[in-house]
């Protein structure tokens, strides 16, 4: 998968206040050196980045409700769904496929924006209402956070797969010899 990256909000008009944020794209396409598997990292409306990685029909984890996998990751999965439909390719959750690859994946993603996170939208937000616009607990989770938790959650699905795989070859060389 080639990796892609966009930059699509406009700060200024939304108000956000300077920070870290103001040199990240907003949405970045790219292939998890480890495991193969496509990755997206795309900034919500309140600024704060979301992390997901792609599984094709064969994984186990295709078409599986978020709740339904097993897997740990910043404050849990928060998404799963397919690619969904998008005026440009600089938004939304989906991928643009290289000619091998498949373009129907299911995504598996989470955010950063629970208890503990901030984000410049938040920030706007909370200044609306007079709070403080960033209290000691909270941290604007970056680039680089939302990457290394993608690169963990990638290695989680992909040994998922290995080991469905696993036990169903099984299942199918140990057939009891029995009949019931």
């Amino acid at each position: 998968m080639e990796t892609r990256s966009y930059k699509t909000i406009d700060r200024k008009k939304l108000g956000w206040p300077a920070g870290e944020w103001d040199d990240e794209p907003d949405k970045i396409q790219y292939q998890d050196e480890q495991t193969g598997l496509p990755c997206l990292i795309v900034r919500n409306p309140l600024g704060a980045l979301c992390g997901y990685v792609g599984v094709d029909k064969k994984h186990p984890f295709y078409g599986k409700h978020y709740n339904d996998v097993d897997v740990s990751v910043h404050w849990g999965l928060t998404f799963s769904d397919s690619c969904g439909t998008w005026k440009d390719d600089g938004q939304g959750i989906c991928h643009i496929p290289d000619k091998n690859e498949p373009h129907h994946v299911w995504w598996l993603g989470f955010d950063c924006l629970h208890s503990g996170d901030t984000s410049p939208g938040m920030m706007v937000s909370l200044r609306l209402i007079s709070m403080p616009i960033i209290r000691d607990f909270e941290e604007y989770r970056n680039i680089n956070f939302v990457k290394e938790q993608i690169s963990l959650l990638a290695k989680q699905i992909k040994q998922a797969g290995r080991s469905l795989a696993k036990i169903n070859r099984f299942r199918k060389n140990h057939k009891p010899k029995y009949k019931r």
